[in-house]
């Protein structure tokens, strides 16, 4: 079976243009195949600044209402969505622009309130067809998917990214043997939040639910370790999490870089 990696680059990198250019140029050099999904970044909270749109949040998220959708769909689905893939083609990389809508990749329901929270059009993803990024791939062409879905019924959803990473890994995992690897701007999941080189190396399943009951890893991180378990629990060979700059080193060099996430 083929291997592919599923790379998911965070918003930091995104906001950072020299370090997404930098990432950009590092992951068109990978042989082989692979998915890129981005995040959002602050632009679309920049551009709805200008547009007298205050964006709302609730604990990190984003909360979606109807004028919402509108920009993070023309910020995510366009303008980074397509300067990724322009700046792919640029270093070499036959690239093609998505969203979970296209070729009805990613189906998701909307998300219901809880607790008095209403996120408005926020997606859980509900089913992801691996069928049409898979011919893509085959034809040596490389998916870039932004984080938006759509319900069945006409309506897009703004969908957090690290999941669509982690379920589009799950659905390929059935033709390839899948990596995940999420890059962002740190080494990788820390013990000390203020000493950026104390990385943990390895993190099972048990360890990871000692390491939240113990309070070291923050709010933030728990999502994406929520994500990366389900990935391993469903198919994905392996998942990293590792600083963007090392993407290239990790893949070409197979250094034990980051975090490197296990059942057992």
């Amino acid at each position: 079976m083929e291997s592919i990696y599923i790379i998911k680059v965070g918003g930091n990198i995104i906001d950072n243009p020299a370090a997404l250019d930098s990432f950009l140029a590092q992951f068109a050099s990978l042989k082989g195949n692979k998915v890129l999904i981005h995040g959002g970044g602050k632009v679309a909270t920049e551009i709805s600044k200008g547009l007298g749109i205050e964006a709302q949040m609730i604990e990190g998220r984003r909360i979606t209402d109807a004028e919402t959708l509108k920009i993070v769909t023309m910020v995510y689905g366009g303008l980074i969505n397509k300067s990724i893939v322009a700046k792919l083609q640029a270093n070499g990389a036959d690239a093609i622009g998505l969203t979970g809508a296209d070729a009805n990749i990613m189906l998701s329901d909307k998300r219901p309130i809880k607790n008095g929270i209403d996120y408005g059009f926020v997606g859980d993803v509900k089913k992801v067809s691996a069928g049409p990024l898979s011919i893509l791939i085959k034809q040596g062409i490389t998916p870039v998917i932004a984080p938006l879905t759509h319900d069945g019924k006409g309506s897009l959803l703004n969908t957090n990214a690290d999941t669509v990473a982690s379920e589009i890994a799950v659905a390929l995992s059935k033709d390839f043997q899948t990596h995940l690897v999420y890059c962002f701007e740190l080494k990788g999941v820390l013990t000390d939040i203020n000493d950026k080189d104390s990385v943990i190396s390895n993190i099972n399943l048990s360890y990871y639910n000692q390491l939240k009951a113990d309070g070291i890893i923050n709010k933030g991180m728990i999502p994406k370790l929520d994500n990366s378990f389900h990935a391993i629990q469903s198919g994905v060979q392996r998942v990293i999490i590792c600083q963007a700059e090392s993407l290239s080193e990790l893949i070409n060099d197979k250094k034990s870089i980051g975090t490197t996430l296990s059942a057992q």
